[in-house]
């Protein structure tokens, strides 16, 4: 869920920087898209659970993945992609 931008406060202070609260609600915005790439993520891109990635190459039944495991026990967030 994306954290809500209050329109009555300013996104920027009195030397042009992004607010916190703006910085958080266009950090969230960027990162609720869909990655993508060419091939299989799995191995490859890094991720959190919940991401969807559109393999731009897929072929029939090959094309839209989800990241649905946190890690491969390892620390590893390129593993855990499942194909949907």
């Amino acid at each position: 869920m994306i954290a809500y931008l209050d329109p009555t406060r300013p996104i920027v202070n009195s030397k042009g920087q992004m607010e916190d609260s703006f910085r958080l609600f266009t950090l969230q915005v960027s990162n609720s898209g869909i990655l993508l790439g060419e091939g299989s993520p799995e191995g490859v891109v890094a991720a959190d659970v919940g991401k969807e990635y559109m393999d731009l190459l897929g072929t029939a039944g090959n094309i839209k993945y989800i990241k649905r495991d946190v890690d491969d026990g390892a620390g590893d967030k390129t593993k855990g992609w499942i194909l949907i």
